[in-house]
């Protein structure tokens, strides 16, 4: 079976440059405020990266769990860490959470972590 965080990731950048080019102001404003919002302050930019794929596994949203998993990844936190904060989701939500953590172990995997 293809990992569907594999495709994801491949079809991914090509979507971002049809964005930028079609919807420049929604990117650049996105942006400004993923920016301004995901920098250290009282919170390190890691737990806020860890918050934001607990709430990315709660709405189910998975490109949104993709691309925080990259983020995490991307910044030195662990497959385990990212599993354990994952699994908050579970605990609060119990099975809704619990079937999307296939989806945060793909993206793991597609990012060899």
């Amino acid at each position: 079976m293809a990992n569907a965080a594999v495709e994801f990731f491949e079809k991914h950048k090509a979507d971002m440059a049809k964005m930028q080019k079609e919807m420049p102001d929604v990117v650049t404003g996105f942006g400004a405020l993923f920016g301004k919002l995901m920098k250290d302050g009282a919170l390190t930019t890691r737990e806020k990266e860890l918050v934001a794929l607990g709430l990315a596994v709660a709405l189910r949203c998975v490109p949104c769990i993709n691309l925080h998993i990259e983020k995490c990844i991307g910044m030195g936190i662990t497959r385990e860490q990212v599993l354990e904060a994952a699994s908050v989701v579970v605990m609060m939500q119990g099975g809704p959470g619990f079937t999307y953590m296939p989806v945060v172990m793909d993206a793991l995997d597609a990012l060899k972590k």
